[in-house]
């Protein structure tokens, strides 16, 4: 990112809404170079515009960051999550931490509407997946190998988390089971020193139409 741009980014964050005017004295350069990257900035979708009313006059225009531009600031949510998860299993069952991971899981992909029944070609079903997944940070991809059905996730948001408490997995796995209404196989995982995780999708509701065909013949 443009220095100026990301200097303009780190003054609407400090300042928690801006002006034209404000981040023009604050950063010391012109009106019109303000207006300039924070025009770039809010195509980039980083920054939002509000107008403020205030009497007679033009409504002054206030500027805030959008959450994709807080994803640009240092977090430390995987820590948070990392001493939370130390603090159930250090004083629940190891039963009772799956179930509550079980159930997140669970609410995780209701929020998709996965848990409604399932519509659509095992094709489609596997694209929506794909798109939800991305919306959950993996970037994922599928593909047919050998008359098998194989999705590779080249990245997991979970990583971090998972070194320590590897039962995060169950989160994805059941959101793609869900999402898809058949059985998913992972066959390869980042935490085993493998390049990606990797799933075997099993069309078990193909089979079972080709079955039920069969005996009606």
């Amino acid at each position: 990112m443009h220095d100026t741009r990301w200097s303009v980014l780190e003054a609407i964050k400090s300042q928690g809404q801006a002006t034209v005017n404000s981040l023009a004295e604050q950063l010391g350069v012109t009106a019109i170079s303000i207006r300039h990257h924070l025009n770039t900035l809010q195509g980039e979708g980083l920054i939002k515009i509000d107008m403020e009313r205030q009497g007679v006059g033009r409504p002054k225009h206030i500027y805030t960051l959008t959450e994709e531009a807080q994803r640009y600031f240092p977090n430390k949510y995987h820590i948070l999550v990392d001493r939370l998860l130390d603090e159930l299993k250090a004083k629940l069952p190891a039963e009772q931490v799956e179930l509550i991971i079980s159930s997140m899981a669970a609410n995780v992909a209701a929020r998709y509407g996965a848990d409604q029944p399932k519509r659509g070609t095992l094709e489609e079903r596997l694209q929506h997946l794909v798109d939800i997944l991305g919306e959950e940070g993996f970037m994922a991809a599928v593909e047919r190998v050998d008359e098998k059905i194989v999705l590779t996730q080249i990245n997991c948001p979970y990583v971090y988390i998972g070194q320590r408490h590897p039962e995060v997995c169950l989160i994805d796995h059941t959101l793609m089971e869900s999402v898809l209404g058949v059985d998913v196989h992972q066959t390869s995982c980042v935490l085993h020193g493998d390049r990606s995780c990797t799933f075997s999708v099993t069309d078990n509701l193909k089979r079972a139409d080709k079955l039920a065909a069969e005996e009606n013949e």
